[in-house]
């Protein structure tokens, strides 16, 4: 709501959180949506804030209620992880832990995705529980990789077993590799990085054809499915993170020739036959392509990426709007409707659009204009750009993260030094009289000059500091297509 301008509905919902939510309630959640929603959406808007116009308490952006309902809900998923591997379950009750008859298969996805949520709680609370958490499981799925380098799709978190070992860029799988370039992006982590491009090398290796990537047995690199899912379609925004362009638009090129197809993507579309898979024709106006285009776009301005984003807007108004909302599209070969929206076309593919076509917006600021704000471990920058989205495109200022944490004695005596040295160099009386003493033909315009030389080093010096992805609905315990072995319900 504060990225599209709308302060004071912002305002109301925060007015209604801060009233109190109760987390401590007889309901079974599942681990990833809840942190996806809950816990990314509540540091989100803990972040934008102060931003947004809403009186904070001191000591933010290290406190507030929102980042205390964010770690209390947390909290509530850590039992999950409590796991032989440090894999957690896909469910946990938020009451009584996780249930004694609970399944230990989960997927991928379910699994790698904690680390953009759980480092930032851990900077911004000082507790590093959630952070190791996190690094625990994503380090157990680096462990469990095939010896081509790939991940299956399901594993069991209790041995470490495969469980289904189809390995892809798609449902089940996607949001574990943007995680590991989202989270090294956040975190300045080289050991996250290095992760996904040994994984990226085996995707090439094994998936990708002409620019499409299919699914592939886990442990032989040999096809299984030679289908495209429209929740793949982050792929290309996620090569241009990496600075992969070239192929990055080649992909998106070759997606955007389906959306053209058919005015959206299916959520399958079989790539040898160039068309939909049965009873898999649905678009539920997901955000991924429109997530990429927006992606691409800042790194290319490229005008076919604004038309991708005309389409997009065209297409919706026209064959999803109704009276009280947009409604996903059941068959996109004939464009009948469903009777429900779903809650990503809210939170990820309207702001991505937005976003698309707002250059301006403090979501793209590049650094030239920032807030220093002042907490209980000294000044902070925030707000200097290069925000990074969760995977339900929840906002997360990375300079935050530097702002809650104590610095050795030394450092703050280094810098009590430097900010003494140059208050006295500002003084121009100090100037002037240093000057008349010199004598070595240093004039009061020589050091003036030097002085505001060293101001302007210091701010530079501050200018630089600064979908439903979820496991897919549709079972792998399913029986396969003659042709292409897609994903069908067991129904």
């Amino acid at each position: 709501l504060q990225i599209l301008g709308n302060v004071s509905e912002f305002q109301r919902v925060v007015n209604v959180l801060q009233e109190g939510v109760d987390f401590d309630i007889d309901v079974n959640a599942s681990v990833f949506e809840t942190n996806i929603r809950v816990v990314g959406g509540l540091l989100s808007a803990h972040l934008l804030s102060k931003k947004a116009g809403v009186e904070v308490e001191v000591g933010w952006p290290c406190s507030g209620p929102l980042l205390r309902m964010a770690e209390e809900a947390a909290r509530k998923l850590l039992p999950a992880f409590q796991t032989p591997t440090g894999m957690p379950y896909g469910t946990v009750n938020l009451l009584h832990g996780v249930n004694p008859g609970e399944t230990p298969v989960t997927c991928t996805a379910g699994i790698g995705t904690f680390i953009v949520e759980f480092a930032t709680l851990s900077h911004l609370t000082g507790d590093p529980v959630f952070e190791d958490v996190a690094r625990k499981a994503l380090k157990a799925l680096w462990k469990n990789r095939s010896d081509i380098g790939l991940v299956g799709n399901h594993i069991d978190v209790i041995t470490a077993k495969w469980v289904a070992q189809d390995a892809g860029i798609g449902a089940g799988v996607d949001s574990y590799f943007e995680y590991l370039v989202k989270g090294a992006i956040l975190l300045q982590d080289k050991e996250l990085m290095s992760m996904f491009l040994d994984y990226n090398k085996a995707i090439k290796n094994y998936t990708k054809f002409d620019d499409w990537y299919l699914w592939v047995q886990m442990y032989k690199g040999t096809v299984s499915m030679p289908v495209f899912q429209s929740l793949e379609a982050y792929w290309p925004g996620l090569q241009s993170l990496i600075g992969d362009v070239d192929n990055a638009m080649r992909t998106f090129l070759n997606y955007y020739t389906v959306w053209k197809q058919f005015g959206g993507l299916p959520e399958f579309y079989n790539i040898p036959q160039g068309y939909t898979v049965d009873k898999r024709e649905g678009y539920p106006l997901r955000p991924e392509l429109i997530e990429s285009a927006m992606y691409l776009y800042r790194a290319t301005r490229d005008p076919t990426l604004l038309e991708l984003g005309r389409d997009a807007v065209e297409s919706i108004e026209k064959i999803s709007k109704v009276d009280c909302g947009f409604a996903t599209i059941k068959d996109l070969r004939d464009h009948r409707l469903d009777n429900r929206m779903e809650s990503f076309f809210l939170a990820e593919t309207v702001k991505y659009l937005y976003l698309l076509f707002d250059p301006d917006n403090f979501i793209h600021n590049d650094g030239s204009v920032f807030d220093v704000v002042i907490t209980p471990y000294g000044e902070c920058v925030l707000n200097a750009g290069g925000y990074v989205f969760n995977t339900e495109a929840h906002p997360i200022d990375p300079a935050a993260l530097h702002c809650c944490r104590k610095r050795k004695e030394e450092q703050w005596e280094v810098e009590d030094l430097m900010r003494e040295f140059y208050s006295l160099k500002k003084n121009k009386k100090f100037l002037l009289k240093r000057a008349s003493n010199h004598g070595e033909g240093e004039s009061a315009k020589d050091l003036e000059d030097a002085s505001s030389e060293k101001d302007r080093e210091k701010r530079n010096s501050k200018k630089s500091s600064h979908s439903l992805l979820s496991c897919p609905s549709q079972s792998f315990n399913s029986k396969l297509a003659v042709l292409g072995q897609v994903f069908l319900d067991n129904t």
